[in-house]
C-alpha cells in the first residue's frame, strides 16, 4: 500500500503537541483532536488542516490514525467508545499506538483492530516535550515489517531514533514498560538522594553539580533534580503518570511471576506522594514525601 500522507493524531498535550507540529513541518497534511480547544487553537494556528475534540468526522479521510493519549483505556475510548473512530477508518488505514500500556492490553487492542480490517503499529515513545518538539523522540515499535516502510516519513518526522522491537504486537509495549521501570526507579533514587542532603545540611545546588559530574548521574537525575531547585513542580510528566506506569510494570511483572523489589518501592512513593496530594505535580514532586527537610520554594 502507499505511503501515508494525511495523519490524525489525537491526544494534544506536551508530547503529541511536539508531534503534531514535527509531522506539519515534515509536509504531512496533519489532523490534531483534543477535547482542550485551546490545544487544537495551537495546532490550527501552526499549519493543521482541521483540530478539533474529536477524529471520528475526519476518520474516512485519514491514511493514519496516531494515538498520543494518557493510558490503555483513553485509547480503547478513542477507538472503541461512544464516538469511537475505529469504525469510520478506511479499511486497511494505519493505527499507531504511542501511548504506555501493558502488552496485554496492546494485544486486545490490536485484535479488535483487526477484525475491522485496520493495522496496527505497538510504538511507545520516550523522549519528553523538548525531543518531541524537536522531532527526536525515541520510538519502541513493533509490528508488520511493511507497515514500516508505509509510515517510514511520519517515523523520520517524529523520531531520531526507531527501534524496531519485532513482528507481533506487545513488543513495543513491554519494552517502554521496562524503560519506565527504570526511570521511575531513577526519579525515585534522585528523590531520595536530595533528601538526604537537604537533612544533612548540604546545599542542594552543591549536590546537584556533584552528582552531575560523578558517577551517580543519570538522565532522570540531571533532568528534575532541577525542578527541586526552582521549587518549580509544574507537571512536565505528573507523580500520577508514576502511580500508572509503574502499576504496568509490577502487573507485566506479576504476570510472569518475577519480583521488582526497587520497582515495588518506587511505586510506593509515588502512591504516598499521590496520596498526600501531590498526584497532579510534576513527577520530581515524589520528593515532598520526606518529612523534616526544607526544600527550595518557586518563586
Amino acid at each position: 500500500m502507499s505511503a501515508v500522507s494525511r495523519i490524525g493524531l489525537v491526544g494534544l498535550g506536551s508530547m503529541g503537541m511536539g508531534m503534531a507540529k514535527s509531522l506539519i513541518r515534515a509536509g504531512f497534511d496533519t489532523l490534531g483532536f483534543d477535547l482542550n480547544p485551546d490545544a487544537c487553537a495551537a495546532l490550527s494556528e501552526a499549519g493543521a488542516v482541521a483540530a478539533g475534540p474529536s477524529a471520528q468526522p475526519y476518520a474516512a479521510e485519514l491514511d493514519a490514525l496516531v494515538l498520543v493519549v494518557v493510558n490503555g483505556a483513553q485509547v480503547e475510548s478513542v477507538l472503541f467508545g461512544e464516538h469511537g473512530v475505529a469504525k469510520a477508518l478506511r479499511p486497511g488505514s494505519l493505527v499507531v499506538i504511542c501511548s504506555t500500556m501493558a502488552a496485554s492490553q496492546t494485544k486486545a487492542v490490536h485484535q479488535r483492530l483487526s477484525e475491522l480490517n485496520l493495522e496496527l503499529i505497538d510504538a511507545p515513545i520516550s523522549g519528553g516535550a523538548i525531543k518531541a518538539a524537536d522531532g527526536k523522540l525515541s520510538v519502541m515499535a513493533s509490528g508488520k515489517p511493511e507497515l514500516f516502510e508505509r509510515a517510514k516519513g511520519l517515523f523520520d518526522a517524529i523520531a531520531e531514533r526507531l527501534y524496531v522491537i519485532g513482528p507481533d504486537i506487545g513488543q513495543g509495549s513491554t519494552v517502554k514498560t521496562i524503560h519506565q521501570l527504570l526511570a521511575g526507579v531513577h526519579i525515585a533514587a534522585a528523590a531520595e538522594a536530595m533528601a538526604m542532603a537537604a537533612k544533612a545540611d548540604i546545599p542542594l545546588d552543591l549536590m546537584f553539580d556533584v552528582v552531575t559530574h560523578s558517577a551517580g548521574n543519570s538522565w532522570m537525575f540531571e533532568n528534575r533534580v532541577p525542578h527541586i531547585l526552582d521549587g518549580d513542580y509544574t507537571p512536565r510528566s505528573s507523580v500520577d503518570i508514576f502511580v500508572k506506569d509503574l502499576g504496568l510494570v509490577l502487573d507485566t511483572a506479576h504476570q510472569m511471576k518475577f519480583p521488582l523489589p526497587l520497582a515495588s518501592a518506587a511505586h510506593q512513593m509515588f502512591l504516598a506522594a499521590s496520596n498526600e496530594g501531590f498526584g497532579r505535580e510534576d513527577d520530581a514532586a515524589v520528593v515532598k514525601i520526606f518529612k523534616g527537610i526544607e526544600l527550595p520554594e518557586g518563586k
